[in-house]
């Protein structure tokens, strides 16, 4: 029997991607009714294909969180020119900057060869080069704000210094690199990170460097995992900070809702990311 809810959901979402595709350099131009300045610097790494989610992501946070201190795109290298002005001209905290002039020039070998070889490998040396000056957040272009993330301007300014991360709903991880079953226990969604302090990675990073293959793409997720609880990172609450695909063959977005503050749409329910959203 056909599931008409989950394509009819799927055609919709498709619709309205291409509609805000369509008007892009119109809805960049078009003002964000917020004043306040939140005591966070953001990072996203994202390529030419996603620059309309990551528009929305943008200002989703603006419009639900506030004006950030800088609000950094990482180009992997294929953005235009022309979708390099079109973010700028989101806001005055919008900067974009290629990876090759963002990432550290000491990163591991390890890092660097799996850069070469797999886009998740650049997103590792992305987050491996962030400055961490304040509460500093990393997050995926696919990840939308809501009006609950208001509570992260609260956890900025906590004095503790844990990090937070994103609760994932699944086991994604790479196997090669665990070497313990308790190591799978709360697996970490690297799409969405809350930075308080440097983070120390020559853990996880000791098993990339002794990776039996090539690295793939739960890898990058998988060295993040390690890392955030070797450094006692400290889980948000799942029910504010969704990555949850349950409702993926449903209609409606069954989580979307004023109370959350983000929600993943990872690629099972990217087509929910276009559902209602209007940044």
């Amino acid at each position: 029997m056909v599931n008409i809810g989950y394509h009819a959901a799927r055609i919709q979402g498709k619709f309205n991607r291409q509609r805000y595709k369509s008007k892009i350099s119109q809805t960049v131009k078009s003002s964000i009714k917020t004043t306040q300045n939140v005591p966070l610097s953001v990072y996203s790494l994202s390529c030419e294909r996603d620059l309309a989610e990551q528009v929305a992501s943008i200002r989703s946070f603006i419009s639900n969180v506030g004006i950030p201190k800088t609000f950094t795109v990482i180009s992997d290298g294929s953005y235009t020119n022309l979708s390099c002005q079109l973010l700028c001209s989101i806001h005055p905290c919008v900067e974009v900057i290629p990876i090759h002039k963002f990432i550290k020039t000491d990163l591991p070998q390890c890092v660097s060869d799996y850069a070469q070889v797999h886009p998740m490998g650049k997103k590792l040396s992305a987050l491996m080069s962030i400055l961490i000056d304040g509460a500093t957040i990393y997050t995926d272009s696919d990840i939308l704000f809501f009006p609950g993330g208001i509570d992260l301007v609260e956890l900025a300014n906590l004095d503790s210094q844990v990090c937070h991360y994103l609760p994932d709903c699944s086991n994604s991880l790479d196997s090669r690199i665990l070497y313990e079953d308790m190591e799978k226990i709360n697996p970490v969604n690297a799409g969405f990170i809350l930075f308080k302090h440097e983070l120390d990675w020559s853990f996880a990073i000791k098993r990339l460097a002794n990776l039996v293959g090539t690295p793939s793409y739960f890898t990058e997720q998988t060295i993040v995992h390690l890392t955030i609880h070797h450094n006692r990172g400290v889980p948000l609450c799942s029910q504010k900070y969704v990555m949850n695909v349950n409702d993926q063959f449903i209609y409606p977005d069954k989580f979307a809702s004023k109370k959350i503050a983000v929600r993943h749409y990872v690629s099972d329910i990217r087509h929910k990311f276009w559902m209602s959203r209007k940044y």
